[in-house]
């Protein structure tokens, strides 16, 4: 397995028009075309590799939820892909482990705060649910605490 410095350094040499910033934590900028990095996780060559990943596969926005699940889960195959190629490994718990952080999220977002059944997306950060027929906003909350507000 290389260094994250060599493949930083293979990676830039491969894909000179994507940046990559340390950062305090990783992801994606569509608008930058730069992948944001922590050197010292230890999972930083999967992640590193993953939030390529986004870009080559040209990842910008959604507009459901269910959509960006799908975006990380085509993120982490791009990136196993990859991995082969730059000798780097990505075991299945840590590509699961960070699934799971956006199924969890995915699944608070549409938790009805009225009876707890499980609502449907029907707006860009709106929600319904089919049990009680109540109505719910949320916040984009990947990062911070999720909020939803009754309509």
């Amino acid at each position: 397995m290389p260094s994250i410095a060599s493949l930083l350094n293979s990676l830039a040499a491969d894909y000179p028009a994507i940046t990559f910033t340390e950062a305090a934590a990783f992801s994606w900028s569509p608008d930058a075309q730069t992948v944001f990095y922590t050197p010292n996780d230890p999972d930083a060559d999967a992640l590193l590799l993953h939030e390529l990943s986004h870009g080559l596969l040209e990842h910008h926005a959604y507009n459901r939820d269910i959509e960006l699940l799908a975006m990380e889960s085509a993120a982490w195959q791009k990136a196993r892909e990859l991995s082969t190629h730059y000798r780097v490994v990505i075991s299945e718990d840590t590509a699961e482990d960070n699934l799971d952080t956006y199924r969890e999220w995915l699944h608070a977002r549409s938790t009805c705060p009225a009876c707890t059944a499980t609502g449907y997306q029907d707006g860009a950060s709106t929600y319904s649910c089919p049990a009680c027929q109540h109505r719910w906003k949320v916040n984009e909350a990947k990062i911070c605490a999720l909020r939803r507000h009754s309509l």
